[in-house]
């Protein structure tokens, strides 16, 4: 038996400027089922538009755009380790290095990582290199989520932490230090706590692995004791007509 839903994504919540996030995509295809799974795209998921979205009795999801095919999942637990947080301090400092200071930005009205977008409108999560630790391109940014990302209980929604874990992914692979664009493909999350409103956070990211034009890196959410909330594993592809040019 299979069930059927439809998502629709608006312009707020874009990545380039006629598509989604991928991360906040990748949290409202998961959402539509209560179980962990991994989240593939397929191709940029349109703005405005609604997109038919059928479950299966296994808990797959395929979400389409008229013939094309738009996102799939399927059901995975996520489990990797995490490297320690890093203090508030050293997540301000690190966002100082935000690639996106020193080279014009490819997507600067990305809802997560985009300097274009104001506060209160877009995440403003500049994640720049933290200095002095082992994890190789460990990326580190603050982040204090406002208002408008709640529901009722107070509490940040689901897919807004899946986007808050998109775009510190990629600034951890080598693409983005070689000022390369690179796109998500796949991205796993797993929320052990929802953030509160306005609770001051740490996001970082840091690097996997990878060969040629295929990244994977993970991604964490701590909340403002330092408590592991949310961690996420993605896989980045660099297109092969990209250029020199950077991601959001």
């Amino acid at each position: 038996m299979t069930a059927a839903a439809q998502l629709t994504v608006a312009p707020r919540f874009c990545g380039p400027a006629a598509s989604a996030n991928g991360g906040y995509f990748a949290g409202l295809v998961a959402g539509l089922v209560d179980a962990p799974v991994r989240v593939r795209l397929r191709r940029p998921p349109p703005l405005a538009v609604a997109l038919p979205a059928a479950i299966s009795a296994d808990g797959r999801i395929t979400v389409q755009h008229g013939d094309e095919l738009v996102a799939e999942a399927h059901p995975e637990r996520l489990s990797f380790d995490v490297p320690p947080a890093v203090s508030r301090f050293v997540a301000d400092e690190a966002a100082l290095r935000y690639h996106a200071r020193q080279m014009p930005h490819l997507f600067p009205h990305c809802f997560v990582c985009g300097p274009r977008r104001s506060v209160g409108d877009g995440l403003r999560i500049f994640a720049g290199e933290v200095m002095g630790r082992d994890e190789p391109g460990l990326v580190a940014a603050p982040w204090v989520p406002d208002s408008s990302l709640g529901l009722a209980d107070g509490k940040v929604a689901a897919q807004f932490m899946w986007a808050a874990l998109d775009c510190p992914g990629y600034f951890a692979t080598p693409a983005a230090a070689a000022g390369r664009m690179a796109l998500l493909a796949e991205h796993a999350a797993r929320i052990e706590r929802r953030l509160r409103v306005d609770e001051p956070a740490v996001v970082i990211g840091w690097r996997l692995g990878g060969e040629g034009r295929r990244h994977e890196s993970g991604t964490a959410l701590f909340g403002a004791d330092g408590e592991l909330c949310a961690s996420a594993r993605a896989v980045w592809i660099e297109p092969r007509t990209a250029g020199q040019s950077q991601r959001g």
